[in-house]
């Protein structure tokens, strides 16, 4: 006898189902699966009131890859009962957004069943396609919610900013990647207690997400699949390491390893060993560190170390840092790599940095003082009468491009807190300084 056609749907889709990658599998149901993002997700906040109250807001969802923006939009179709239509910016236009909406419409008038229209990485729509989903958002034919890895006040249109929340996701902390392990070993979902991971192999997986939790869960599927093929019961580091073709680094990103690795870094900079600061840069980088927080030491470093011996260590290091927050890992690594070259190799001054320190210092010792009255601000009405701007001599008239005139305060007139060093481009600030200096205090 042959069986109902829809007992071999069900089939199907179970099948379907078990075949689709753990992360997948994983998705969190309802919001109380989801793990981290309390930003968003605590009591009173956007998306709780947007599932609690079924508010019909529109939200966009900005933050690094696998925080769980896909995962929320999700999960809030399935809060809310909503109708759930995914689009994605890669490969839809304004026909397909359109089209959405008009099927929108007509649901929420025959049906009152509204619409949760979700559209992942929206950075990649045009004006025109971002402009096309102006109408439906105001109007809350359609709740939006978009999902960009960009920042949105740069790459989305104004007009729907202004009609939308926005929410910022942040990479998941370690203890909340481990929730997600954990649970993916247990929950019928996706191992049901099958396997057990030793403590050493989590904490490497853990490493190797980095806070994206696709990718932690993907390391775990690659590890159990190995780990089954090899008859084992127990996912262990060298299974791990097999299945990801990755070595673990000895490294605690929250201890002590995390800032003696760092340290070590900025030190090998600063002595101008390159081949030490990238085995350091190596070792953070294979340890699943933040790249940002890489990035932000070589920023520190290029003006405390380097400073005016090199001016273009800065605006290299800054580029670096805006390159990985653009492109994300595995490729970052490139971009911190060249920076870290540049600043270990370029000759070094720490003489910016002691001079604002020595200046600072000043400050605290009590010696300010009152501006003095030809450098304040004489642009409104009544100024003059207080002698404000009188006396100012204005550099551009002079030939040199420098006069005689005090501007610092009496406290401090002509204390010298910059004292340029002989190395690199800073090696002819010493001349050019001393005859600056000398015009102006030649008074």
């Amino acid at each position: 006898m042959t069986e109902p056609a829809s007992l071999f749907d069900e089939a199907a889709a179970e099948n379907a189902a078990a075949a689709a990658p753990l992360a997948v599998r994983m998705r969190p149901r309802s919001l109380d699966e989801v793990v981290g993002q309390e930003a968003v997700l605590g009591p009173g906040r956007p998306l709780r009131r947007l599932v609690d109250a079924d508010e019909g807001m529109s939200v966009i969802l900005y933050g690094p890859p696998g925080t769980g923006k896909t995962t929320l939009a999700h999960v809030v179709s399935l809060a809310t009962k909503r109708t759930f239509v995914q689009l994605s910016a890669l490969n839809s236009g304004v026909k397909d957004v359109r089209a959405v909406i008009d099927t929108a419409t007509k649901d929420l008038g025959l049906t009152g069943r509204r619409t949760v229209l979700f559209i992942d990485e929206v950075h990649r729509f045009s004006k025109t396609q971002q402009d096309s989903l102006l109408s439906a958002v105001e109007n809350r034919v359609v709740s939006l919610i978009a999902a960009t890895t960009e920042n949105p006040y740069f790459s989305v249109v104004s007009p729907l900013l202004s009609r939308s929340i926005v929410l910022t996701l942040e990479p998941l902390g370690d203890d909340d990647v481990r929730i997600l392990l954990r649970r993916a070993l247990t929950d019928p979902r996706g191992y049901g207690g099958t396997l057990t991971m030793a403590s050493d192999a989590e904490d490497h997986a853990v490493r190797i997400g980095g806070g994206d939790a696709r990718r932690a869960l993907t390391t775990l599927e690659a590890a159990a699949n190995a780990a089954r093929d090899e008859g084992l019961s127990e996912i262990t580091l060298p299974v791990v390491e097999r299945a990801v073709t990755r070595a673990a680094v000895r490294y605690d990103r929250d201890g002590d390893q995390h800032y003696d690795v760092a340290s070590a870094l900025i030190k090998s900079i600063r002595g101008s060993d390159v081949d030490a600061a990238l085995h350091y840069l190596a070792r953070m980088v294979e340890a699943g560190e933040d790249p940002r927080f890489i990035a932000r030491r070589l920023v520190i470093s290029a003006s405390e170390d380097i400073g005016m011996a090199d001016p273009t260590a800065l605006p290299l290091a800054v580029a670096a840092y805006t390159a990985v927050s653009f492109i994300g890992m595995p490729e970052g690594r490139i971009p911190l790599a060249q920076a870290v070259i540049h600043l270990a190799t370029a000759p070094k001054s720490n003489a910016s940095y002691a001079a604002i320190g020595a200046a600072i210092e000043d400050i605290h010792k009590g010696l300010a003082g009152p501006v003095p009255f030809h450098l304040r601000d004489s642009s409104y009405q009544g100024a003059a009468k207080l002698g404000h701007g009188q006396g100012y001599a204005y550099a551009h008239e002079d030939p040199d491009g420098v006069v005689a005139q005090q501007f610092a305060p009496d406290a401090v007139d002509r204390r010298d807190y910059y004292r340029p060093t002989d190395h690199g481009a800073e090696a002819g600030m010493s001349q050019r300084l001393s005859r600056l200096r000398a015009i102006l205090r030649r008074r």
